[in-house]
This record gives structure tokens, sequence and C-alpha cells, in this order.
């Protein structure tokens, strides 16, 4: 079912090929299922959803729905193998990459991230992406980089619920930037003695973070970690770039009256928070519903919703009612076809 939207022109090779990477190990009856419910659930879904990446990421829950030991055992023999590899390049230029656990990768990428920034604010000449590449080398080769991490440089987010913490269910486990994970490997995160716990409480109804679970003396630093956690990447509808490294991004302008607030505040990568500002693009973001909309200058327009970190609980009860009715009406039809 795939295919009928790649005939469509909705997705694309590149598309294509995200989606077969997620499944490429399942049989073929649960590829099939993944194929069915994939197409359901992009029927109506809107453009943005087709982005490669957005794809990607609905496939993987999907997987993890329809296999959820294969996707734990997978997960497992996939840690296992990591390696690091060096591919040679052109033009006096090599690629080093290493293949870890994505909670271990991103905590490495924040901490070089976090160096490199601090360099650049020092005036240094290069470019941020110079920069990274070249604190990366100094660090693997022993050499002080020039300068200390913050404090939380490497600090990444693992979104658990209680109920999946207490391996009541395996479901609902997140990592920032990259999507689920499985629900033992997440806890296997979480249990590590290097790992820091906080609580986070969420509004039953919407899913929707509310609180942080601590107090600090600069409201400044909670509102923005609070936006953090709420909308967990940049708000354009392409970009999953964790929040930790994108603006905090005043939805009002602060000099056109716009109040420092969670309510006026969202997450934007450096070039999308730039972007916004060129002529013919227009970006709006709604915190408190969570909708962006998008118009680019040749007019298309874009819509993006955002994922709560909870399942709300009013969803749930609709899956169940919904589940309740299809079961009462086979009842129904069994009854009226053993009768006839």
């Amino acid at each position: 079912r795939l295919l009928d939207p790649m005939r469509a022109g909705g997705l694309g090779a590149y598309g294509a090929r995200r989606v077969l990477t997620v499944v490429d190990l399942l049989d073929d009856d649960a590829a099939r299922n993944v194929d069915d419910l994939l197409a359901e659930k992009l029927a109506d879904a809107p453009e943005t959803a087709w982005q490669p990446g957005n794809v990607a990421q609905r496939v993987r829950r999907l997987v993890q729905k329809v296999d959820p030991g294969g996707h734990t055992a997978r997960a497992r023999r996939a840690r296992a193998e990591r390696h690091l590899e060096l591919t040679p390049g052109e033009h006096a230029m090599s690629a080093l990459a290493v293949s870890l656990p994505a909670e271990i990768a991103a905590a490495c990428y924040s901490r070089v991230d976090a160096l490199a920034r601090s360099l650049r604010r020092d005036d240094d000449g290069r470019t941020l992406d110079q920069l990274r590449a070249d604190v990366t080398a100094d660090l693997l080769l022993g050499r002080d980089p020039g300068t200390a991490a913050p404090e939380a440089a490497a600090m990444i987010s693992v979104h658990v619920p209680v109920d999946a913490a207490l391996s009541i269910s395996d479901e609902g486990c997140e990592l920032d930037g990259y999507g689920p994970i499985p629900a033992p490997i997440a806890r296997e995160i979480m249990t590590n003695e290097r790992s820091i716990w906080r609580a986070v409480l969420c509004d039953p109804g919407t899913g929707e973070p509310v609180d942080l679970g601590r107090t600090r003396r600069r409201p400044s630093a909670a509102i923005r970690e609070l936006v953090r956690v709420r909308d967990r990447e940049c708000v354009m509808p392409w970009c999953h770039r964790p929040a930790r490294h994108c603006d905090h991004d005043h939805e009002q302008a602060w000099a056109g009256g716009g109040a420092t607030s969670v309510t006026n505040g969202g997450p934007r990568c450096r070039r999308h928070h730039r972007l916004q500002d060129q002529p013919g693009w227009s970006a709006r973001y709604d915190p408190v519903h969570g909708v962006t909309r998008v118009t680019t200058p040749h007019g298309a327009t874009y819509t993006a919703h955002r994922e709560p970190v909870l399942t709300p609980k009013h969803a749930v009860q609709e899956h169940h009612d919904s589940a309740r009715h299809d079961s009462a009406r086979h009842d129904s039809a069994r009854h009226d076809s053993a009768r006839g």
C-alpha cells in the first residue's frame, strides 16, 4: 500500500527507503500489518506528515506496536553491534562514523556541541560545524579543546511513563530527538547509576507537562526548561532537532509586548529562527495548542501538531470505547448469521 502514495507523488524514494530500513527485519505478516496501519495513519494526514523523517518516526511507533518483542530484540542486537568506521573520502578528507546506543550518541553530541558553542562565544573565527569537528578530534586525541563544558552539557531526556517504569506497560517510552525506544532499553537507561531522575507532572487529560517537579532561583531558566520538555523538538514541521539545541523564541516578539512565558515561547533551531524573518516566509506557532503553520514564499502552507508527552486519557478511553463498539457489532453480526 505504500506504493500508492509513491505513485501519487506524496512520498519520494528517499522517504520509502527510510521506511524500508525500519521494517526490513520484520517477517512478512508483521510488515504487511505495518503497511496497512501506515496507510490508514497517512490517509488524511497533512502534507508535513509525508516528510521522510516524520514518516520514519511514525513507522518506528507502528513497529513497536506490531512487534514489541522483536523491536526490543533488534534494539539489543544493534546495541551489541556498535562500531567505529573510517571511510576515506575525496579532497583529502575522510568520514569517521561511530554507531552507538541512541542515548549515548545524543549525550556525546550534546557535549561536543556545548564545547563548540563556548569556543564560538570567544570570537573564534571557525563556523559551528568546523568547531564541532575540531572539538571531536581534540577530545579523541586527548587534547584540551580550550574550554570547560557547561554543567548540563551532556544531558539528554528519556520520557518514561510511570507504568512503563514499573514494568506494568511497555509503551510510551521516547528519547528526545530520536523517537520511540523499547521500554526495556528505557528502563536500563533509567536505572543506570549515572542517570538523573526528574519528576515531570503531566495533565492526564491532555498529556502535556505542567510542572517540572522542582524550583529554580532564576525563573527564566525554568521557563526555558519547561518549554524544552514540552516541545522536545524544533517547532518547524519537518525539523527534528532536539529542543535542547534550539533557541528559545518569543512567539509574540518581546519588542511588541510579548511576555517571557511558557505560553509565549517555543524552541526553534538557529536556521529556522532566522528563516522566519526572511521575505515571503510566515511561521506561526501556538504554544498552548501545539499547532505550527508555515507558509513558504511559493505559497505552500504546512500545518503540524505537537505530539503530547503522554497519551491523553480521553484518547485511550475513545480507543477502548471504539474497540468495545466493534466487538459488540461483531458479536451482533455473528448472532444474526447463526440465527439466519
